[in-house]
C-alpha cells in the first residue's frame, strides 16, 4: 500500500479479512475500506495506486460494491474520470450490508422452505420434518418482517432504539410477567361466576 498511514493500512487489511466472512472477497473489502477511511471520492487509478491492485481488479471490485449499493459513482467538475465514494451515513452502509446478506442468504432459504411446505408428506417422519421446517420458516419470516420495519426507520430513530436496549428488555419482561399473571387468574373467573349465579338463585328461591 502506498501513501497511506499505518492506521489506515491496519483498518484496510482488517476489513479485507472480514469481508470474506460477509460474503465479499478480500479485494472488494479493501477497496471499500480505502474509500471509507479516506472519506473522499477516488477514481479507479487512485484506488489501484493506493492498494497496489491491478486496474482490472479495481474495476471488478467497484462494480460489485455498486451492486451492493456500498459505493456511488460521481463526477468532478472538469474531470471526465469516474469517482467513487461510500454512503456518508453509517446507517445506510449498515442497512445495505444487511439487505444484501438477506438477498443472498435468507431469501433462498425461505424459497426452499416454501416449496418444502407445499409438498404432501408421505410418512410420519416427513410430517415431523415438515413441521420443523414450518417452525423455521415462521421464525425467518418474522425476522424478515422485523427487518423491513427497521429498514424504514430514520437513522435518528434507529440510534435511539439501540440505546434503549436494556430498557426494551425490561419492558418486555414486565409484559411477560403481566401476561403470566393474567393467565393464572383466568381459570378462577368461571368459578367466581358460578358462585355468583348460585347466590343469585338462592336469593330467588327464598323470595318465592
Amino acid at each position: 500500500m502506498t501513501n497511506l498511514s499505518p492506521l489506515a493500512q491496519k483498518f484496510i487489511l482488517h476489513f479485507g479479512e472480514m469481508g470474506s466472512r460477509w460474503g465479499i472477497n478480500r479485494t472488494v473489502g479493501q477497496i471499500y475500506a480505502l474509500l471509507y477511511v479516506l472519506a473522499k471520492p477516488l477514481n479507479a487509478d487512485e484506488i489501484a495506486e493506493h492498494l497496489q491492485f491491478s486496474r482490472s481488479n479495481v474495476s471488478m471490485g467497484l462494480k460489485e460494491l455498486q451492486s451492493w449499493r456500498l459505493v456511488k459513482l460521481l463526477h468532478q467538475p472538469g474531470d471526465r474520470r469516474e469517482y467513487f465514494e461510500p454512503p456518508k451515513d453509517i446507517w445506510d452502509i449498515f442497512k445495505a450490508l444487511l439487505e444484501e446478506r438477506r438477498r443472498r442468504e435468507v431469501e433462498p432459504t425461505l424459497s426452499m422452505l416454501r416449496d418444502a411446505l407445499l409438498e404432501t408428506p408421505a410418512t410420519d417422519a416427513d410430517r415431523v420434518a415438515q413441521e420443523r421446517m414450518r417452525e423455521m420458516y415462521n421464525l425467518i419470516e418474522l425476522s424478515s418482517s422485523w427487518f423491513d420495519d427497521v429498514q424504514r426507520l430514520s437513522p435518528e430513530t434507529l440510534t435511539s432504539l439501540m440505546k434503549m436496549g436494556s430498557t426494551v428488555k425490561t419492558l418486555l419482561n414486565v409484559g411477560d410477567t403481566v401476561r403470566g399473571t393474567f393467565r393464572k387468574k383466568r381459570p378462577a373467573e368461571p368459578a367466581a361466576a358460578e358462585q355468583a349465579n348460585a347466590g343469585s338463585g338462592d336469593g330467588n328461591d327464598k323470595g318465592d
